[in-house]
């Protein structure tokens, strides 16, 4: 692979031009673009051509108030089309739904991680403690329709008087790095902001180029992570996407390109994408929409924001629902409601080492005299009600496993930008039954819960038809009590893992709410 800054198309059939924008970004993805056609194009070489664009140069509007359509593609349009180039590399979330027939999409390579990230300076925890306003980088209308209401319950609940954090949202326009460099810019300076809200691919695809990495090691030292939840959080329509295209005449080139094309991707940019055409395309939009995988359960789509006419929406398609229910009639037992209200009990650990990273099962696993001593740990949780509870303990969360289990957490914990340790370092704060399955950390049992529950529940799971159960040790507390025959339900993780090793065969649900939809 070679750069270059024009030309008058490919010199032979072996050597393919790649056009590109030339910030550091887009450099690092085509390039990396051009090592995966050159990987699986034993003697083809790929040379990188920089082509600045009209969303490049004109950095003190927003995209909003710009005339036109795509901002950061004519130019690349038109050196493809002149045959400067041979084929191009955007960000499919830039595309506009209608591209000219002269061009072909020829792959979308696999997707990096589709979600927003938030980037917080260092002084971040100190002002909201001293009750000072936030200020917060972004310029995506989604984004403000849908994240201010999250930081709010998801920051650290440490403002005075036990306020939620003050944040106020700036406009923000241009690259990754210039954006990321305003948290570290002195108080007082007209370019400081105390955070800013970026994709989480392109931090990943930074960290992977050499270049990008030696720029962003440096902007991330000291700064605080918060990796979004989609459902919570759905980013724009296909982002975390590339989009190859080349000329649709040039079958050689998309033969060659199309070795790439990842069919997964495929799929839920094309129902990410299939929602933006039906309801308006544009980056003046203020919904979000990611599709994603979940193993063992299905695709699901989680959709929020405003819709064009008007109206809030929030809801999570699922492709994959098992069919309907035959039983009648159904009589439920939802284990999440019937869930003891006992009291937990703690288990005194000694000295434990707090320093390392911590996942955080429930947050009931840590105890209110921790607090301090995981003040400066990195915590990740479960799902985002354990992420709020742990809040307003004034504790500083990163991420969770959105309710879907720890194995869709893992891949997110592996992205080498986060520059976090290896599982095997980390603590696993879990109640007293679950501590034997986390073998792969150091697990730190500092509860139990009593067998609590009611004669009512008790006899009401005597009649159950269906059974959704809210943890591994409520199946063995209670199992004796199930019907022959009854239909056994969870969410992913841990809990199906110990009924499958009880011989039970659950069906999957993202949650305990699409259960009782899938009931009724």
């Amino acid at each position: 692979m070679s750069k270059s800054s024009g030309g008058d198309g490919a010199q032979s059939p072996s050597v393919l031009k790649l056009g590109t924008r030339k910030s550091l970004l887009a450099w690092a993805q085509s390039g990396w673009v051009a090592r995966e056609v050159e990987r699986l194009n034993p003697g083809v070489r790929v040379e990188l051509v920089g082509i600045e664009t009209q969303g490049d140069r004109i950095l003190d509007v927003s995209l909003q108030k710009m005339e036109g359509k795509e901002f950061f593609v004519a130019e690349l349009d038109y050196a493809l089309g002149e045959g400067r180039v041979d084929f191009t590399v955007h960000s499919m979330k830039d595309l506009s739904l209608e591209r000219p027939a002269k061009f072909v999409l020829a792959a979308i390579p696999r997707r990096e991680n589709q979600r927003d990230v938030v980037l917080f300076g260092p002084r971040a925890l100190e002002k909201i403690r001293e009750g000072r306003v936030l200020q917060i980088g972004t310029s995506s209308p989604r984004r403000l329709e849908n994240i201010p209401s999250f930081l709010e319950r998801a920051l650290p609940q440490v403002a005075p008087e036990g306020g939620v954090p003050r944040l106020k949202f700036v406009e923000i326009r241009g690259n990754v790095n210039s954006r990321l460099a305003r948290v570290h810019e002195p108080d007082g300076s007209a370019r400081q902001l105390d955070a800013v809200v970026l994709a989480f691919a392109g931090l990943i695809r930074l960290w992977a180029d050499e270049a990008g990495r030696q720029e962003l090691a440096a902007l991330l030292r000291g700064v605080r992570w918060m990796v979004l939840p989609l459902r919570e959080n759905p980013t724009a329509p296909a982002q975390g996407a590339l989009a190859v295209e080349c000329r649709a005449s040039d079958h050689r080139v998309r033969e060659r390109l199309g070795r790439l094309h990842d069919v997964e991707t495929e799929r839920h940019v094309t129902v990410e994408r299939g929602l933006l055409a039906e309801w308006g395309g544009g980056c003046h939009q203020k919904f979000g929409a990611s599709s994603m995988p979940a193993a063992g359960i299905g695709d699901l789509f989680y959709i929020r924001g405003v819709k064009p006419e008007g109206g809030f929406v929030e809801k999570v398609e699922w492709h994959g629902k098992p069919e309907a229910p035959e039983t009648h009639p159904i009589v439920p037992w939802d284990g999440t409601t019937w869930r003891s209200a006992q009291e937990t009990t703690r288990i005194e650990l000694g000295a434990a080492d707090l320093s390392r990273p911590a996942f955080v099962s429930h947050w009931r696993a840590v105890p209110e005299e921790w607090t301090d001593r995981l003040g400066e740990a990195r915590l990740w949780t479960s799902g985002v009600a354990s992420w709020r509870q742990l809040a307003k303990r004034g504790l500083w969360v990163e991420g969770c496993a959105e309710s879907l289990g720890f194995e869709h957490l893992s891949p997110i914990l592996g992205e080498r930008v986060l520059q976090l340790p290896a599982f095997g370092e980390w603590n696993v704060l879990t109640h007293e039954t679950a501590a034997a399955d986390w073998k792969s950390a150091h697990p730190l049992a500092t509860y139990r819960v009593p067998v609590g529950y009611s004669d009512e529940a008790r006899a009401a799971l005597t009649r159950a038809t269906h059974v959704f159960w809210s943890s591994g040790s409520q199946y063995e507390q209670l199992r004796a009590l199930v019907p022959s025959g009854a239909h056994h339900a969870c969410g992913p993780g841990k809990t199906a893992a110990r009924l499958q090793g009880a011989g039970i065969e659950p069906t999957l649900f993202p949650s305990a709410e699409e259960w009782r939809k899938w009931l009724s």
